[in-house]
């Protein structure tokens, strides 16, 4: 098996897992105290990274906007997947058919529009927040999911075990749950990885902008948006979040990589 990316992207994935998992039980402190005497403390034994403007310990901070950043992220993925993979497997099994223009044309449609432009149109009907950033997320994923279900069904749709398939009497549905969606799961798994750290960019520019997670529940984004009045006289305040934001994703793309080279029979002889 080839290692060269998958045990660095699993290490730096694992890292802000663990911290975003452990800060549901404990974090140094609690990120809603404010400590204003305590603000820009460097990096001693009781802030390891230091505090804030508002006197807030850094690492708890990070360790929350880790949490936030990774739980928006999965959501949207998991919405795009809930219904891009059904889209795209209904489009292939009626290919050339009214409904597969239709699902296509409308995959086109929401592509026209990226996920910024969504989240501008929802907040301001419901107002910012990070469920709205969710919602946004998750309905640009709907199309990157369809279409990638649709073209990979369209080749396995051509292959002998699917006619036999056909001949024993089996319908599309059941084709496509027993037959398609099993050979196509690797590739869906390999996306998946892309999209959720495409998700933790698109959730840290929405809180960037501030249409994202509000305060005062931390976030990654927030952080860089708080601090860039600051970057001249405290420029570790904007150096943590942005190292966490491009760590995950670099970790998250390493592991994109590894399992693509892992599932894809084809680069089997570089193992």
């Amino acid at each position: 098996m080839k290692l060269r990316n998958i045990l660095p992207g699993t290490l730096l994935v694992f890292l802000f897992f663990s911290a975003a998992l452990i800060s549901y039980l404990w974090t140094p402190f609690d990120v809603a105290l404010i400590d204003i005497k305590a603000r820009f403390k460097s990096p001693d034994t009781i802030n390891w990274l230091g505090t804030d403007h508002f006197g807030r310990d850094m690492l708890s901070m990070l360790m929350v906007g880790a949490r936030t950043s990774i739980a928006v992220a999965i959501v949207a993925v998991g919405i795009g997947m809930l219904f891009g993979v059904p889209l795209g497997l209904t489009a292939a099994a009626k290919r050339g058919s009214w409904l597969d223009e239709l699902i296509m044309r409308a995959n086109d449609l929401v592509f026209a529009f990226p996920a910024l432009l969504i989240a501008i149109m929802i907040t301001a009907v419901y107002g910012p927040g990070a469920v709205n950033a969710i919602i946004a997320i998750g309905i640009f994923n709907i199309p990157v999911f369809a279409r990638l279900s649709r073209g990979a069904a369209l080749s396995i749709w051509k292959r002998d075990f699917i006619q036999a398939a056909k001949v024993s009497g089996k319908g599309a549905v059941r084709i496509s749950s027993e037959h398609i969606l099993p050979n196509i799961t690797n590739l869906l798994i390999v996306q998946g990885t892309i999209q959720f750290s495409l998700g933790i960019l698109a959730e840290a520019g929405l809180s960037f902008v501030g249409l994202g997670t509000q305060p005062p529940i931390p976030s990654w984004g927030r952080m860089l948006a708080d601090s860039q009045t600051l970057i001249y006289t405290e420029p570790q305040l904007a150096l943590y979040p942005g190292l966490a934001i491009v760590l995950t994703v670099l970790g998250l793309n390493l592991l994109g990589d590894g399992l693509r080279d892992w599932l894809d029979p084809r680069l089997r002889h570089d193992r």
